[in-house]
């Protein structure tokens, strides 16, 4: 999207920042500044990025547009806590919320609540500038508020509830003390709340979704047609993934017509009770595998469980490919498939029998994706 929207505005471009997660080829361009950045979970770099924008918008004034090109991911890649809680106890927070099975809109409404850009804060930092937001949506039902934890959207949610999502996940007690201490003088109305709808600052702001799961869905869709197959758009990626995996295996193993494409998407949630390595992808492909297990091996059945942006947690691939004999190859070959899924370790499984899916990042996060192929 940077590259796009550089060589558009020309020499109208007066300043840029580009957030990545590996830097790009250089623009060649001294008005644009590239920021190295980290995901799923913030760094120091994430701070740095969100400490460069500001810096750049605080040049902006009422007779300037700022463009926003904002994608899934930009909660961890662009991170800058209040001066009261470290960073280090932020990035904490972060990964036991992640690993706690809470929902994207639980997870970030804490994030904007411990945050001086999110929750449409970034507005705030345009002096009154026109704001257009251009969006890649990683979030079932594109919700502006939630993705990238809403930069330019008005947030919704409060103190109190960020509070709730940390009490109803147990992490409230367990959470370092700079943060609770930060959420409840919040909540006791000590600081000010994110900006909300009818705040004046969004008077000049305008979003649009410029991409979402459903234009990458409805993009596989059209391809499987052309290859023939009948398209299948009745499942979703949601809920917890072991249980979705195998609900996605037993619709799979339902059909009997001849050249199927089961298509769906979505984010699934996982709670981390183990200390392996993987995603939510490649645990949503395990449970599924398993499930297929009980099907004869003889069933043509393909499934690939995937994160559009490449990278499936803190793993180096996308997700994993799942077949009726998958277990088997990974028992005969050493593994111990039922332990793996206890213990969130899905990826050494799929690594053990050449199973990933590695594409490597994508540049472009809108949520997971599943194709199952039946019959082919």
């Amino acid at each position: 999207m940077a590259s796009v929207l550089a060589a558009r505005l020309g020499p109208r471009l007066a300043a840029a920042t580009v957030v990545a997660l590996s830097p790009p080829p250089s623009f060649d361009n001294p008005r644009v500044k590239i920021c190295a950045s980290s995901h799923p979970l913030p760094s120091e770099k994430s701070a740095a990025a969100a400490r460069a924008a500001l810096a750049m918008l605080s040049a902006a004034g009422a007779d300037d547009l700022v463009i926003v090109a904002l994608s899934g991911g930009a909660s961890a890649m662009f991170a800058l806590p209040p001066a009261s809680v470290p960073l280090a106890d932020k990035i904490v927070l972060t990964q036991s919320l992640l690993r706690s099975g809470a929902s994207i809109r639980e997870l970030n409404a804490v994030r904007k609540h411990l945050s001086m850009v999110k929750g449409g804060q970034l507005v705030r930092a345009a002096n009154g500038a026109h704001v257009i937001g251009l969006i890649l949506s990683d979030v079932p039902g594109d919700d502006l508020a939630t993705i990238g934890s809403g930069l330019t959207a008005p947030d919704p949610t409060s103190y109190s509830d960020a509070i709730a999502v940390l009490k109803r996940h147990g992490l409230w007690g367990r959470a370092p003390e700079t943060i609770r201490a930060h959420l409840e003088r919040g909540n006791a109305g000590e600081l000010p709340d994110t900006p909300k709808r009818e705040d004046a600052i969004f008077a000049h702001v305008i979003n649009t979704i410029i991409g979402s799961n459903r234009t990458a869905l409805e993009a596989a869709a059209a391809e499987a047609r052309a290859m023939g197959y009948r398209v299948d758009r009745s499942q979703e990626l949601a809920g917890e993934a072991n249980e979705l995996g195998r609900t996605l295996a037993q619709h799979l193993m339902a059909s009997r017509e001849e050249r199927v494409c089961v298509i769906a998407g979505g984010e699934p949630a996982v709670t981390v009770r183990g200390n392996g390595k993987g995603g939510r992808a490649q645990q949503t492909a395990l449970a599924l595998a398993m499930e297929l297990a009980s099907a004869a091996d003889d069933r043509k059945i393909a499934a690939l469980a995937a994160g559009s942006d490449g990278i499936d947690g803190p793993t180096d691939a996308a997700g994993a490919f799942a077949f009726p004999d998958t277990i088997a190859r990974a028992r005969a070959g050493g593994g111990d498939p039922d332990n793996a899924l206890a213990r969130n370790d899905a990826y050494n499984l799929f690594c053990r029998i050449s199973d990933l899916f590695t594409t490597g990042p994508t540049g472009t996060n809108v949520s997971d994706i599943f194709i199952g192929l039946l019959n082919y």
